[in-house]
């Protein structure tokens, strides 16, 4: 099996698929990573693991419809292709 621009895009979309589907309540909070309600000061860089939340909740939000399309083509395309 060939290294391939199409499988690094699949590699790609099962790692957002993952992101996609941790639950904040089962996993989350478990390791501490729940949403937080800090308020930082005008000015101050959030840190590295409230940025990490923040991409997470982003991509629960906003991917979810877009992950139901790639993830239907990357099917089609594997059904037909092999």
């Amino acid at each position: 099996m060939a290294f391939t621009l199409y499988a690094l895009i699949q590699a790609a979309l099962l790692c957002v698929n993952a992101v996609a589907v941790l639950n904040e309540e089962r996993f989350l909070a478990k390791v501490g990573w729940a949403t937080e309600q800090s308020v930082g000061g005008f000015g101050d860089e959030p840190g590295i693991k409230s940025q990490l939340i923040n991409l997470i909740k982003s991509v629960r939000t906003l991917m979810r419809i877009p992950l139901i399309a790639m993830n239907t083509v990357t099917i089609v395309l594997l059904l037909l292709f092999g």
